[in-house]
Parts: C-alpha cells; sequence; structure tokens
C-alpha cells in the first residue's frame, strides 16, 4: 500500500499527511466533547434542575412533583417606541 500511495502522491505530500492525521484525529475528538457537553448544560431545564424532556419521556404524562409554578405576567398597555408619538390612554379618553 506504501507503495500505491508513493506512486500517486508526490514524496512531500505524504510527509504532510503524516504530520497532519494525529491532530486532525485529537482536534475532533476534543470537539466532539465539547459540542455535546454544551448541548447537555444548554437543555431547557425546570425550577428543580430536571430536564424538562425527562418529563415527556414518560409517555406523555406530566407529574406534578408539588412544585409552586412561577405565575407569568401579561403587559397589555403597550408603550411607543417613538418619542413623539401619543400614547393610547386604556380608559378611553
Amino acid at each position: 500500500m506504501g507503495d500505491f500511495l508513493s506512486s500517486v502522491l508526490p514524496p512531500g505530500l505524504i510527509d504532510v499527511l503524516s504530520a497532519l492525521i494525529p491532530p486532525v484525529v485529537v482536534a475532533t475528538v476534543f470537539c466532539t466533547f465539547v459540542i455535546k457537553l454544551l448541548r447537555k448544560e444548554m437543555a431547557p431545564r425546570r425550577m428543580d434542575g430536571s430536564l424538562v424532556s425527562e418529563g415527556a419521556a414518560g409517555g406523555g404524562v406530566v407529574v406534578d412533583k408539588g412544585e409552586t409554578g412561577v405565575d407569568e405576567t401579561v403587559v397589555t398597555n403597550k408603550t411607543s417606541m417613538v418619542q413623539g408619538e401619543e400614547r393610547a390612554d386604556s380608559d378611553g379618553r
């Protein structure tokens, strides 16, 4: 096999390829590990730290563990972003 590569490739290119293959393999393994770690850490979590997908994996049944939910507030009156525009009053004046 070495005779075939030496006949097809220029002599200096074999040395370059043999020198570059180990760092490329190490970099690929490192990047794969970092990407897996980041994806795991960036997964959405509940307030108690458990993954959101864990409740959905149990057959679609969500189990309430006695946690108190956070109420979301809805903003009804919107302020204008333009300074010259008048803000609409909500009491009908």
